[in-house]
């Protein structure tokens, strides 16, 4: 050993030496040649292709955002619902037989527009009667997260057939729950905090009751498609090249191809599928963020155009609006300051113009995120317009923090688990997410964006490659302007 060790240390020496005899010695009186510097842009193709990786293995590997998937989808149905609830005794006036936008007035409206909507399949009030409840029903399912996937196509059918009907009803949260019921059909937003969840962390598949549904969707839309119903088109609808015909036939194709996979190839073919699933979630869950991005900066900067904006005034005239001022008091003693108003004035437009240029600043994005959600707020209780304030703070939770989501979600099971007993605890829902086995996704189940911040779904992105190679996952461990005028 130590002949060995004086050889090695030998051999270094001469090493050095001959290093030293090959470096060249600079002539005397001249100074020696100075190191080449290194370019500022040196591994910076390595570093990006790094990071273009991770972001790949992370969208394909898991549901990104799926917290903030699941806020948007419970605040947009509890909104819808809680509108339809109140609006139970004059239905017949907003969209039914007798509302001053006629049956004849929609069925021209929708024959030039291409919008689709259930009511006009029919004028009997039974048929009104079935569509309402419907609605109803379906914002329920999409709420407590029954059979997501296929709840959040009926919730959207439900929107889209009472907004379509009478298009002159709403004040701005309308076109919201409209557009946003859209987009949630393309995420997973079930997730978390969803009976399905909850249902596959207790290890029950329970097709029945999917494949159930599935049946009488196809027989409904078979129906008809033979009776010629109007909307049901096959390349005007959705898209100008997508009609709704192809789009809900192709949705219950999907949904049988599905089950189909789970049931009888839970091999590659089901990896497969489960990152086309992921990766469709987080486009629909970008789409969700770019909207709402829109929506603040249209809106700040048309109101930075009007002269009533510019010189602070513009909350005053609101406020002395019979039609917006529930509180007759309180809005007079608001507009009797005017420090208030103009504080307030200019700081709207302030925050709705900066907050999409803040998106890449998390503490700042935080602080503007409140003072919007605190804004709707006020909007609900001093100008008397509580779904538009609803549907605007159910959209903003799209950039709520994750840590700050799954605190609240804790301290609500908490609660709960208090509440129900034994019961609660025994179904985790007091549990957190990560600590819960991880589900096998159910055919019927759309489930929500996985998060960004979450560090168990930072590590199973990295071995995506990996299971996609090796296999399935299996069921293992788990005021402001309307947006865009977009009619379907």
């Amino acid at each position: 050993m130590s002949e060995a060790l004086n050889e090695a240390a030998h051999e270094a020496v001469q090493g050095a030496a001959n290093g030293a005899a090959r470096e060249p010695v600079p002539a005397p009186g001249r100074p020696a040649a100075k190191a080449p510097v290194p370019s500022p842009f040196a591994g910076a193709l390595d570093s990006a292709a790094g990071g273009l990786s991770r972001g790949l293995a992370r969208i394909t590997g898991t549901t990104v955002g799926r917290y903030q998937a699941a806020v948007v989808r419970i605040g947009i149905s509890l909104t819808w619902l809680l509108f339809l609830l109140r609006e139970w005794p004059h239905r017949h006036e907003l969209y039914g037989p007798d509302g001053a936008w006629s049956w004849d007035l929609a069925d021209r409206l929708v024959a030039g527009n291409h919008a689709f909507t259930l009511l006009l399949w029919g004028r009997a009030d039974v048929w009104f009667e079935v569509v309402y409840t419907g609605a109803i029903l379906a914002s329920v399912m999409l709420l407590l997260g029954w059979r997501t996937r296929t709840a959040s196509l009926l919730f959207m059918i439900g929107v889209l057939s009472l907004q379509n009907r009478s298009v002159f009803v709403g004040d701005g949260g309308d076109n919201v729950i409209h557009l946003m019921a859209i987009y949630l059909v393309v995420t997973r937003c079930g997730r978390v905090w969803s009976l399905d969840s909850r249902r596959r962390a207790r290890g029950r598949d329970g097709d029945g009751a999917g494949i159930a549904l599935w049946i009488v969707l196809g027989l409904v839309l078979a129906v008809a498609q033979l009776l010629g119903r109007t909307g049901l088109t096959w390349t005007d609808g959705l898209l100008p090249w997508l009609g709704w015909t192809p789009f809900l036939w192709g949705f219950l194709l999907l949904q049988a191809v599905w089950w189909a996979v789970r049931r009888y190839a839970p091999g590659e073919p089901r990896t497969v599928l489960d990152i086309l699933a992921n990766i469709l979630h987080a486009a629909g869950l970008l789409v969700i963020v770019v909207e709402v991005c829109l929506i603040y900066s249209t809106a700040g900067w048309y109101k930075v155009q009007g002269s009533r904006w510019q010189d602070g005034t513009a909350l005053y005239y609101p406020l002395h609006l019979d039609d917006f001022s529930p509180w007759p008091g309180l809005s007079h003693a608001m507009a009797a300051s005017g420090l208030m108003v103009l504080v307030i004035t200019y700081g709207t437009v302030a925050v709705q113009v900066a907050f999409p240029f803040t998106l890449f600043n998390r503490r700042v994005k935080n602080v503007l995120l409140a003072l919007m959600m605190v804004e709707h707020a006020s909007i609900a209780v001093v100008l008397g317009l509580p779904f538009f304030s609803l549907a605007m703070i159910a959209a903003d939770a799209v950039f709520l923090p994750t840590g700050f989501l799954r605190w609240a979600g804790d301290r609500v099971a908490r609660l709960v688990r208090r509440g129900g007993g034994r019961d609660a605890a025994a179904g985790g829902a007091g549990e957190p997410e990560d600590a819960r086995p991880r589900e096998a996704d159910d055919p019927d189940d759309a489930g929500d964006p996985g998060d960004p911040g979450d560090a168990a779904d930072a590590e199973r992105a990295k071995d995506a490659p990996a299971r996609a190679v090796a296999g399935p996952r299996g069921p293992g461990p788990d005021g402001e302007p309307a947006p865009s005028n977009l009619v379907v």
